[in-house]
């Protein structure tokens, strides 16, 4: 199967000492926590498409930061085809207001330690460690 990568974001918000996660509740990557986000919309910049998608999984509203990284997510099916190719860009978002509630397609949102992060204590998809340490500034 031949295509092109789709175009994700990942909105990456700090409170005190915590990080806003979502568990994703669609492929690729269902069941795992990770950064609210997803597609980025045709005439939609990088960094609006990041907040339109907070909004959208968690109902947290954040003021827009920095691009701190990017990387590709591809997932092969079982005859080893590409069955996703996403090229996501993760924004540091300076937390506003609201309290998470999973929406969109998200099983759950939850402010989750960054102790528990960085340890990955919990089930999560990759690189979700690597990005935070950027936005802690210590990646």
């Amino acid at each position: 199967m031949s295509g092109i990568p789709r175009l994700g974001v990942l909105a990456v918000v700090l409170r005190g000492d915590s990080v806003l996660l979502v568990r994703r509740a669609n492929p690729p990557d269902a069941g795992l926590w990770g950064f609210p986000g997803g597609k980025v919309d045709w005439g939609e910049t990088i960094e609006a498409a990041a907040l339109r998608e907070l909004a959208e999984e968690t109902g947290v509203s954040a003021d827009q930061g920095q691009i701190i990284a990017s990387a590709d997510a591809i997932s092969h099916d079982d005859s080893g085809a590409v069955a996703f190719h996403y090229h996501l860009v993760a924004v540091q978002c300076r937390y506003r207001a609201g309290e998470p509630v999973a929406a969109d397609d998200a099983l759950e949102a939850a402010w989750v330690e960054v102790r528990q992060v960085l340890a990955r204590q919990l089930p999560m998809s990759r690189r979700v460690d690597e990005v935070l340490r950027r936005a802690l500034g210590r990646g």
